[in-house]
């Protein structure tokens, strides 16, 4: 109740909006604070409990530096999908509790019930604690990691599997098959795979853009893959069977209990793609 008012920087944006009405359900005050509202920043911030920058990835840190006049008491949070730079661009701006957060999900989201929201401690976790609290209400799951680590684990997880899915969705256009032909004779995991791949491109280029750009970790990485994808092509080339064969086994040990438990997985997975299957009649 003794808050005051949350401003949302970027508020209008896809996932602002989605944070901005969440708070609203749960009896926030909430402001939203877009490009042409600046000049009435400071009496925005001079009542706030506190800032969340919900801004393109681009424009994180440079927004960040013009946030030096917020309250000391007041929770400064950014909801980047990097956490290392724009971190320490918040600690450097505001002498008071700063947290970088990142959630694992998109602005379509229905609820927050199990979604992961990445929690990077910045400074004052006592007093942003209420926070984690009031996302943990909202049914979300906290994961508690160090800002470095979470950006290694996000070269994996998004910048080289978007960037994957970006040559592979070219490399569909280039050859131009008939896509309705390739699901009508697609095995559900086939069908799911070129879902996951149209999906990419039914959103913004320039938020995957920025997410794969993001650091030069991101481009080495995906340059290390690039070679191993040759090393595999160079490979089947030889018609090296038992290579194959060896490869695919040091993976397999690689990936251990996880692989039995992924398989029981995908196969549920699987069963539901299957039962949503829309078939069309050729015919019509």
């Amino acid at each position: 109740p003794d808050l005051g008012r949350i401003v949302v920087i970027g508020g209008a944006g896809k996932l602002g909006m989605l944070f901005v009405r969440m708070f609203r359900l749960s009896g926030y005050q909430v402001d939203i604070l877009e490009q042409g509202d600046w000049d009435n920043a400071d009496a925005l911030f001079a009542n706030a409990g506190l800032v969340v920058v919900s801004v393109p990835i681009n424009l994180t840190e440079t927004i960040i530096a013009k946030l030096g006049c917020l309250p000391k008491d007041c929770v400064l949070a950014d909801i980047t999908s990097i956490k290392s730079k724009p971190l320490q661009a918040m600690l450097n701006a505001h002498q008071g509790p700063v947290v970088g957060l990142h959630p694992m999900f998109g602005p379509d989201v229905g609820n927050l019930a199990k979604q992961v929201i990445v929690c990077c401690d910045g400074r004052g976790k006592e007093q942003y604690q209420w926070l984690l609290e009031q996302m943990q209400i909202w049914g979300a799951r906290i994961y508690d990691v160090d800002a470095k680590q979470h950006d290694e684990a996000m070269t994996l997880i998004q910048a080289l599997r978007h960037f994957t899915t970006f040559v592979y969705g070219a490399h569909l256009a280039e050859e131009n098959p008939d896509i309705q032909q390739l699901l009508d004779l697609s095995s559900p995991i086939y069908r799911l795979e070129l879902a996951m791949v149209g999906r990419l491109f039914a959103q913004d280029p320039t938020l995957y853009a920025d997410i794969i750009l993001a650091s030069d970790n991101n481009v080495a990485m995906i340059r290390r893959y690039a070679e191993r994808f040759m090393q595999a092509a160079e490979m089947l080339e030889r018609n090296d069977k038992d290579g194959f064969i060896r490869s695919f086994e040091m993976v397999s040990d690689w990936f251990g209990d996880y692989s039995t438990q992924f398989l029981r997985e995908s196969r549920n997975l699987l069963l539901q793609a299957n039962d949503n299957r829309q078939f069309v009649n050729v015919d019509n």
